[in-house]
């Protein structure tokens, strides 16, 4: 079962985006971008990802000032995406205002290698687990 606080606070978020996250957003929404549906402020197990698919799994993480993440923190977080079936792809703040073009190159070869990884064998609970 989702924690409803977390629910609660990924709902405020996407009521308040960062400019970096507005950008990326309106690049990824409504299956823009080849065709994938993304969603923003997904939460998937004990965590928020800024926008995350299903098909495929996969995660883009924009870091920068708001997230106020350690490296540390950001290889654990990654690593329990990872456990739950996403392939995490992570970009600056900076990267996303003055290269979104770079930006896209790479998200699309992140789409291509996370439509051709194994399927991880999941918790029987799923990724709400």
């Amino acid at each position: 079962m989702r924690d409803p606080r977390l629910t609660a606070y990924a709902r405020d978020n996407r009521k308040h985006m960062s400019e970096p996250e507005t950008r990326m957003w309106l690049a990824l929404r409504a299956g823009r971008f080849e065709g994938v549906k993304f969603r923003r402020q997904k939460v998937i197990g004990h965590y928020i990802a800024d926008f995350a698919a299903n098909d495929p799994r996969i995660v883009v993480e924009i870091d920068g000032e708001s997230h106020g993440s350690t490296g540390e923190a950001d290889a654990i977080r990654t690593v329990a995406l990872h456990r739950l079936g996403y392939h995490v792809v992570r970009f600056s703040n900076d990267d996303v205002m003055k290269n979104m073009e770079g930006v896209l190159i790479m998200l699309s070869q992140a789409l291509a290698k996370a439509r051709t990884a194994p399927l991880p064998t999941l918790s029987p609970q799923g990724e709400r687990a």
